[in-house]
């Protein structure tokens, strides 16, 4: 039985202000006096609670019936104690999370509890404000652990392609164009905004080819100077340059037998641009400094977050050879346009580095969710990469939260601009406002001119003379 006459100090704080319903609580103690106090207690602080007095099976049958958040249980009791009925909660009902009462509040009581599985120890006489923020962090943490749980689970039964990930309509439509080009020979140019992944897309196309087990090279054509690059393609003779104290044999023989990535297409010298076109037509290259032509046998993937067309009206690009690596083209989407991903792949990211650190971090808070999905992510998957990697560095927590994200993160909040005010003079002419949003469009998208206009449903010539004109209007006005 429990104690003769248990008490249970009530305090005004709390009660003149009701807290908003917080969850259902199953109160389990054989005197009726306590459950009933409690009970209306608990309601005033607004708990909804059900009580059972009969014996700690009676418990267990009404936590088979379910709709039950929470269980407060006394441990001294006839027949089953309350640490046992704990144990038992803990086994068959694990999302469910048990704090204990007692009037033997000594260490031994304490680690026993906790031993068993309880969430929580409160001592008698209970302090109701106590057992109420006991309550509130129990529920909080069922709550938050089903959402970590559910968000495991959609990561881990997430089908990509690859080490792609995602569930969103657009990512949905991304797979089903890999599957078909993932056995083709045919080359494929890779568009879209930095970070968005096109690399991964570039080995995941290598990875389900027939050419897998070939090698992967890849190069960046931004990244070296001219004469460097011509060397890296196509490779050199001893000699063939001051440096040049070894022969090299080039990425293209390199590769051979395996796929080819050239990312950065865009930024191609120009004076490269039409012996990288000769290498493809006739697939053999010219080392630097020999008379003999190799030929090679290679799947070429590129990949750009230029504008190629809009480089082919300028002539930057030579146009036949735009022609000969966009056989296939395959436009990621930027993260911006993936809605709930974002969610999706900062877990995988918070597993993959909070493992990498060893430390216990499990997931989101619900506020970092909500800043994740506000914010833009104008650096796409590498920027949420890089945020999530800071974070799990940073925290002390289980669960990210809001302090330890980036400022700009943390303060950003979506802009909606809505016409307001009934005076002429404050409306604006429609291609004002045209204006104003073809320009936004083409900052949303990184200057893509090609990806404007199908955002804006216009031709490209269309989108470009606007474009010329809004320059000219600026420049008159300046």
């Amino acid at each position: 039985m429990s104690n003769a006459h248990p008490t249970i100090s009530i305090s005004d704080a709390g009660t003149k202000t009701l807290r908003r319903a917080a969850g259902r609580v199953l109160v389990v103690d054989d005197d009726a006096a306590v459950c009933e106090l409690l009970q209306v207690q608990l309601a005033k602080r607004g708990f909804h609670s059900l009580c059972t007095t009969t014996a700690a099976a009676a418990a267990l049958e009404r936590l088979a019936d379910g709709g039950v958040d929470a269980v407060l249980t006394d441990v001294n009791m006839a027949g089953m104690n309350g640490l046992a009925l704990c144990e038992r909660v803990v086994a068959s009902h694990a999302d469910v999370p048990v704090v204990v009462m007692t009037a033997s509040g000594t260490l031994e009581t304490a680690i026993a509890a906790i031993r068993v599985g309880a969430y929580d120890f409160i001592t008698k006489p209970v302090d109701m404000e106590a057992l109420v923020v006991a309550l509130e962090r129990a529920l909080q943490h069922r709550t938050l652990r089903a959402e970590v749980e559910h968000l495991r689970r959609v990561v881990d039964d997430a089908s990509g392609f690859g080490d792609l990930l995602g569930t969103s309509s657009p990512m949905k439509r991304l797979y089903d164009l890999l599957e078909r080009v993932v056995t083709s020979e045919a080359s494929v140019l890779i568009t879209g905004e930095t970070g968005t992944g096109k690399e991964l897309v570039a080995r995941a196309l290598h990875r389900g080819a027939r050419r897998s087990a070939g090698p992967f090279v890849a190069a960046n054509c931004s990244a070296m100077p001219e004469a460097l690059l011509e060397s890296e393609l196509f490779g050199h003779e001893r000699g063939a340059f001051t440096d040049a104290r070894a022969p090299r044999p080039g990425l293209f023989r390199q590769a051979n037998g395996g796929t080819l990535f050239l990312d950065e297409i865009g930024d191609l010298p120009q004076p490269l641009q039409p012996k990288l076109l000769r290498a493809l037509q006739e697939r053999v290259v010219r080392p630097l400094g020999s008379e003999v032509e190799v030929p090679f046998d290679v799947r070429l993937i590129t990949a750009t977050n230029r504008d190629l067309e809009a480089a082919v009206e300028d002539r930057q690009f030579r146009e036949d050879l735009y022609f000969r690596i966009n056989v296939i083209r395959v436009e990621l989407p930027p993260l911006r346009a993936r809605g709930s991903d974002v969610l999706v792949l900062a877990q995988r990211f918070v597993d993959h580095y909070a493992r990498q650190a060893g430390k216990r971090v499990t997931g989101l808070s619900p506020a970092v969710a909500e800043r994740l999905l506000a914010y833009s992510w104008p650096g796409n998957v590498r920027e949420l990469q890089n945020c999530i990697e800071r974070a799990v560095a940073l925290t002390r927590a289980e669960r990210i939260s809001v302090d330890d994200l980036q400022e700009q993160i943390r303060v950003h909040r979506s802009c909606h601009v809505v016409v307001t005010g009934e005076d002429p003079s404050e409306l604006s002419t429609l291609e004002e406002v045209e204006g104003r949003y073809i320009l936004r469009v083409m900052e949303a998208v990184g200057g893509h001119r090609t990806a404007a206009a199908q955002i804006l449903g216009l031709d490209r010539k269309t989108l470009y003379r606007k474009l010329e004109r809004y320059a000219a209007e600026r420049g008159s006005n300046s």
